[in-house]
């Protein structure tokens, strides 16, 4: 029994309809897109939960290969097969030099397209709950390592991995200086606020494209801090 989230990028209603439909019969978790822009923004809201992606190449606003590309910026671990009414042999060499984990053409077997899932998620070990990936690293809670958005690999402290399990678990909302405290230190420690604003200097050096104007981590003055993806 699946419960391995699939994400169908497909405009053609019917095609999305009835891949929707047997999948979910096969009890996995679907989401659905059906042109370029929306399956940016489903697939950024649902980055560690989506599984394998299901590919279309001629989409609205971004065809696949283009989105391909932008889906493996943001987690290049994520398994993705074409779909296509595209049969020349370019194409389909296209789709598999890019990196794709398998590639169908339309009209296609349910069952074969099943015995593809089932394969190409055997290739990927078990997600692991405790890695939390994004566009500019990762972040390992169980070993209390990241890896920086220069791919290179760092040790933290126990505390600076609580904080960053604490903003990426409430992802765009604010959390208050003293909700931090309270869950980072014991009642009897008396920490400054100036120590978290140092973990977070030093998140920014680790994760941001320019730490001076983050995307990810942001201070909101006189009340806390904010991780958004």
């Amino acid at each position: 029994m699946s419960n391995s989230t699939i994400f169908i990028v497909e405009d053609e209603k019917a095609i999305q309809d009835t891949l929707k439909l047997n999948l979910e019969f096969e009890n996995y978790k679907v989401l659905t897109a059906d042109a370029g822009n929306s399956a940016l923004s489903v697939f950024k809201d649902n980055l560690n939960a989506i599984d394998l992606v299901l590919l279309d190449v001629m989409l609205p606003e971004i065809n696949g290969y283009d989105l391909y590309k932008k889906f493996k910026e943001q987690n290049a671990q994520v398994p993705i097969i074409f779909l296509t009414a595209k049969n020349q042999s370019m194409d389909k060499i296209s789709g598999l030099k890019l990196g794709a984990d398998d590639y169908l053409t339309k009209p296609f077997d349910l069952e074969e397209l099943l015995l593809r899932i089932q394969n190409v998620l055997k290739r990927y070990p078990a997600k692991n709950n405790n890695l939390f990936s994004f566009k500019t690293g990762s972040i390992n809670f169980d070993t209390y390592e990241i890896v920086d958005i220069k791919k290179e690999k760092h040790s933290i402290s126990k505390r600076e991995i609580g904080l960053l399990q604490l903003l990426t678990s409430n992802e765009n909302k604010v959390i208050s200086r003293d909700q931090i405290i309270d869950k980072l230190w014991s009642a009897d420690e008396n920490p400054s606020s100036r120590t978290i604003d140092n973990y977070i200097l030093n998140f920014r050096k680790y994760f941001e494209q320019n730490p001076k104007e983050p995307q990810h981590f942001h201070s909101i003055r006189g009340v806390g801090y904010k991780f958004t993806l």
